[in-house]
């Protein structure tokens, strides 16, 4: 766990920061600095992608994982939970805070960093992964802040959860956790990251959060294709 606090507070420290430096920032430089931070993520996700074991595994993953996460509402329920953060703070005045949390949330729990970094830490006591990701998360977490605001900084919340709940599980689902699993679940992660960088752009309006589930889904799938003759 003291990965996952560590990160956690990398992200919050790196908020506040941001959220100090938003006045500096205008329209058309936080425009374009998201657009960059856009590109990145895109290129990230694509990455990851294709080191997918099985390709099956991610197309099923990707299916019922969106299936799942939509008769859930989980998109729906991660923006009702971000209003009512930002009705807590009493700062009505400020828009765009649901935006800020999810986004920046997807952005720290979906990637490969956050899945093979909490596993690591939950399976062998190795936080080094995880404090690499605190280190970048950090720096990204000032840019977003400025340019987004104090949802980024909140979104240490579920970070801390979510990596926090893959650690403490990781010696119950180890049996399943075999490489080819670890590689299908970064496949089906990058590709919400790919999503998530085309929704920055405004490409597209996928809501990434209702296919979540599929991270999890591949490493079930993973295996299944295992069993499977080639």
């Amino acid at each position: 766990m003291l990965g996952t606090i560590v990160n956690a507070a990398a992200i919050a420290a790196g908020g506040l920061i941001g959220l100090l430096l938003k006045k500096g920032f205008s329209k058309k430089i936080a425009d374009a600095v998201m657009a960059g931070i856009a590109l990145c993520v895109l290129y990230i996700g694509i990455d990851g992608a294709l080191k997918g074991k099985y390709l099956l595994a991610a197309i099923l993953s990707i299916v019922t994982g969106g299936i799942a996460g939509t008769l859930l509402d989980l998109d729906g329920r991660f923006k009702r939970l971000g209003d009512r953060i930002e009705a807590r703070r009493k700062r009505g005045a400020e828009t765009g805070f649901s935006n800020a949390f999810v986004t920046a949330s997807l952005l720290y729990c979906v990637g490969a960093m956050a899945i093979l970094g909490a596993l690591s830490g939950g399976l062998r006591g190795d936080h080094s992964i995880l404090y690499t990701k605190s280190l970048l998360d950090f720096i990204s977490a000032i840019v977003l802040a400025a340019t987004l605001g104090a949802g980024v900084a909140f979104s240490a919340i579920p970070v801390f959860l979510y990596q926090g709940l893959i650690a403490l599980l990781a010696q119950f689902v180890a049996p399943v956790l075999n490489d080819a699993a670890v590689a299908d679940m970064t496949c089906v992660g990058s590709l919400l990251l790919i999503a998530l960088g085309l929704n920055m752009l405004g490409v597209t309006k996928v809501k990434i959060m209702n296919y979540v589930p599929g991270i999890f889904f591949a490493a079930g799938f993973s295996a299944l294709m295992a069993l499977l003759p080639v």
